[in-house]
């Protein structure tokens, strides 16, 4: 990725993002670094979440389309429970133009296992 922000993978050839190479930027300032998005439902987010994300279940995609292919020049990296819903995210948000969309590949369940234990798995 240019202009300074971190890596993502290249579109072309992938659309998920390892936990780790994730890890390597979540804490940055919001504008530094791609957006992360929860697609989760409410329920899920009150067990466990990663910092500096951005909420929007699914289920609500085609309805905040408007808000979720604003501000993506930076990238554009979801998250779920286990990748399965996060990959049909990124690729509903890559046929609406947001080329730079990724899904975290094992979501937040491999986030706990690989990157930060304190975050329960459930």
């Amino acid at each position: 990725m240019s202009d300074g922000f971190p890596s993502l993978p290249d579109a072309e050839f992938t659309l998920e993002i390892s936990p780790g190479a994730v890890a390597e930027w979540v804490h940055l300032p919001a504008d530094q670094r791609p957006r992360l998005i929860d697609c989760r439902e409410r329920d899920e987010l009150t067990i466990c979440r990663i910092g500096g994300y951005e909420w929007f279940p699914l289920g609500t995609f085609p309805e905040v389309l408007d808000r979720l292919t604003a501000d993506t020049q930076r990238g554009v990296v979801v998250y779920c429970h286990h990748g399965m819903r996060s990959l049909r995210a990124a690729a509903f948000l890559r046929a609406h133009g947001v080329e730079n969309a990724f899904s975290m590949s094992g979501g937040i369940d491999a986030w706990s296992a690989f990157v930060d234990a304190e975050v329960p798995r459930y």
